[in-house]
């Protein structure tokens, strides 16, 4: 095995640049410790953060630490299903203006596009995608950046948190069809089984909530015009004063589109109403291209499977729509200097150093 202090240059390359989200999505920290008999105030300062940043959902912090605080919050409450209880205290009001703005839409579909649409506003550090296929309706969380150390936690919050959004929009009569899980089956599933009522997939493709599509098409009965013109304003003036630059556009939409196997040039640049030629010029501005864009995602979504699941590698392969598992092996070797079984290897070794 290839020594860790020595791991690929690419590799570190490739590492996504650390970025802030909003607190708001884990709000439910201090009530999940206070639900587990413990003293928020003292967990919180123990893991060296100040229960203060709880006061507004606003407050920032960035994606890894964010991270970090859910992890050692599950250490020091020896709690393994930490993520779960967090997501089960969260929903459309902890999501800020895309939560305000899916609340007040005319009907559920439009909701679930808001979200999926302005999510970034909420985190750059993760997306969410809404897809149809033969009646079933799929609204699945994917990490842009990983927080290795919680990765668990925070897929299992948020596929709660997806529940507890679409009970709010469909009503109490919503129940999903199945639940699935990136991690691990823990040994004690019976906290998702309680919670979820359905049937759990654990080391499963992506953390996504499957339900049937027909509750697409319900209106809302809590939709107000105003307030959502209102929202839809704000949320407007809010993506302009961000001004995301055209590379960070791109990405937000490769994950879905790698997934679903329509990552060509020409399918991206068709989303953005140009020809792939004019996407690769506005690309060009910024210093970069679409295969390097494509490269960094590609490995990202593949870093996460090969560090959250056991998935052969001939499956994440398929995931990643590659013909077969040596195209998708030469590809993870241009993109980090190793192979993806080496790879996974070294990720163990550090996690388990890590604990250490």
């Amino acid at each position: 095995m290839q020594p860790i202090s020595k791991m690929p240059h690419q590799t570190q390359s490739y590492a996504a640049r650390e970025v802030m989200v909003r607190i708001g999505p884990v709000m439910g920290v201090p009530a999940a410790l206070e639900s587990l008999g413990l003293d928020p105030r003292e967990v919180l300062a123990d893991c060296g953060f100040d229960i203060g940043i709880f006061d507004d959902p606003d407050n920032l912090i960035s994606f890894v630490a964010r991270g970090r605080l859910m992890a050692d919050c599950a250490a020091k409450a020896n709690c393994p299903y930490f993520g779960l209880l967090i997501g089960q205290h969260s929903g459309l009001d902890s999501l800020g203006l895309p939560g305000l703005l899916a609340k007040h839409s005319p009907d559920v579909r439009t909701a679930l596009d808001n979200l999926v649409r302005y999510f970034h506003l909420q985190t750059r550090g993760s997306m969410l995608a809404l897809q149809e296929n033969n009646g079933i309706a799929t609204l699945s969380y994917h990490i842009r950046q990983s927080s290795s150390r919680a990765n668990d936690e925070v897929g299992a919050g948020a596929v709660a948190i997806m529940f507890n959004v679409l009970q709010e929009l469909c009503g109490p009569d919503w129940l999903p069809r199945e639940a699935w899980f990136i991690h691990k089956q823990p040994l004690d599933a019976e906290p998702y089984r309680h919670f979820f009522q359905t049937h759990l997939r654990f080391n499963a493709e992506q953390n996504a909530i499957f339900f049937l599509a027909s509750w697409l098409n319900r209106p809302q009965k809590s939709a107000h015009p105003d307030l959502y013109k209102m929202a839809q304003q704000q949320i407007e003036l809010l993506e302009v004063q961000q001004d995301s630059n055209f590379p960070d556009q791109v990405r937000r939409v490769l994950p879905e589109a790698i997934i679903r196997g329509d990552s060509n040039a020409d399918h991206v640049a068709a989303l953005f109403s140009m020809h792939p030629r004019t996407l690769n010029r506005h690309l060009k501005a910024y210093g970069t291209n679409f295969r390097e864009l494509r490269d960094k995602v590609s490995f990202t979504i593949a870093a996460q499977l090969l560090n959250d699941t056991d998935l052969e590698i001939s499956q994440i392969a398929t995931n990643l729509s590659y013909a077969d598992a040596r195209s998708f092996i030469r590809a993870f070797r241009r993109w980090s200097g190793t192979t993806p079984a080496r790879w996974r290897a070294q990720q163990k070794l550090l996690r388990n150093i890590e604990k250490y």
